[in-house]
């Protein structure tokens, strides 16, 4: 079905299956507007009470001594890598091969600060000590992605993490945490943020996915990381006039979801539990180790897809937007994130989801 049909079908459904509600760009802003004190005044530059009392606020929460609130976890990442590389006088830095830098910056960290990316371990699989122990050239950096996103949303065990991480330390290689999605790890790992956070230098944070804010993410760390971080921001055009918008929406989505991520976890396991009961379904990870996971749906992609619009027309629920292909070609799959919008959802009525749409896909 064409983009605009599929466009029309989505505007028309009122509950979905994953992530949050969706919301008019006006319904995003009235809300935003509601929440802010009057009195407040704006950011310009990077300063103002504004962004320097957030930075602080998620500095603490993560443990670290400072933070910079920057328009994009791309912009974050490369920085702090170019950071470590300079101070560590090498420019090789690892990580797995499916991390965000690799496959969807379109090589910045090598095309704009000249680092050499090392890639660890198999890209299906968590990296692990075994694989860091076969890298034979030097590191200036080890970036971890708490959870994994491109294979499920999995984590290494606490004990499996602090191995790696130690690992790092003994030859001095500095740690990157890519915590885009940290904020969903929580409950896996029963620890504080600042704990969770604690065995690496630098930690990114991200601010529009689960937390559903319009955008924006933190870098954070030792003072003197931070502040030659703010210079790098600077040279990458991200010190803009004003971040308000992104802050103030990025504070809303702290105070609004950060609470939920055990009660989006737990149902999580509750719809993949349930979903055993399809033998076309396969779940990875199985059990989920956060409010992720990917669904693996034996059939055929365009079948499946215009299935999937059927039962949205008819029901009102959104299934998913697009199938992506899978190294087996009787597999489709797409990422399931448990958000609030799932919560409207009981576990009958996604079963039946389901069953309607392999029915119609025949």
């Amino acid at each position: 079905m064409e983009t605009v049909a599929k466009e029309r079908v989505l505007k028309s459904c009122t509950r979905f299956l994953t992530h949050h509600h969706r919301q008019s760009l006006q319904q995003v802003l009235s809300e935003l507007a509601a929440s802010i004190d009057p009195e407040l005044d704006e950011d310009r530059y990077g300063q103002g009470e504004l962004i320097s009392g957030f930075e602080q606020k998620v500095a603490a929460l993560l443990g670290k001594e400072a933070a910079v609130f920057m328009p994009s976890g791309t912009m974050c990442q490369q920085i702090a890598l170019r950071i470590w590389a300079e101070r560590r006088g090498q420019n090789n830095v690892a990580f797995h091969p499916q991390c965000h830098l690799e496959i969807h910056e379109h090589h910045g960290y090598q095309r704009l600060h000249g680092l050499s990316g090392i890639l660890v371990g198999s890209p299906d699989h968590l990296m692990t000590l075994n694989d860091l122990k076969h890298v034979a050239e030097p590191l200036a950096a080890l970036l971890l992605e708490l959870p994994q996103r491109e294979i499920g949303g999995q984590l290494p065990t606490w004990e499996e993490l602090t191995a790696i991480v130690g690992w790092a330390r003994e030859r001095g290689v500095a740690t990157h945490l890519d915590g885009a999605r940290l904020w969903e790890c929580q409950p896996f790992y029963k620890r504080e943020y600042a704990e969770i956070a604690a065995p690496f230098d630098t930690v990114y944070v991200s601010f529009y996915k689960v937390l559903n804010g319009i955008a924006g993410a933190i870098l954070a760390g030792p003072v003197d990381v931070i502040a030659e971080a703010r210079i790098w921001q600077r040279r990458h055009g991200g010190n803009l006039v004003h971040l308000y918008p992104y802050v103030l929406s990025a504070q809303k989505g702290l105070d609004q979801y950060l609470g939920r991520m055990n009660t989006y976890w737990n149902r999580a396991k509750e719809i993949a539990a349930a979903l055993t009961a399809f033998p076309q379904i396969e779940i990875v990870p199985d059990p989920p180790q956060t409010n992720m996971m990917h669904l693996f749906l034996q059939g055929e992609r365009d079948r499946l897809e215009a299935a999937a619009l059927e039962v949205a027309e008819e029901t009102g629920v959104w299934l998913f937007y697009r199938l992506m292909p899978t190294f087996l070609p009787t597999y489709q799959k797409f990422e399931f994130v448990v958000g609030e919008a799932t919560l409207d959802l009981s576990l009958e009525e996604i079963v039946n989801l389901f069953r309607m749409l392999y029915k119609k896909s025949e």
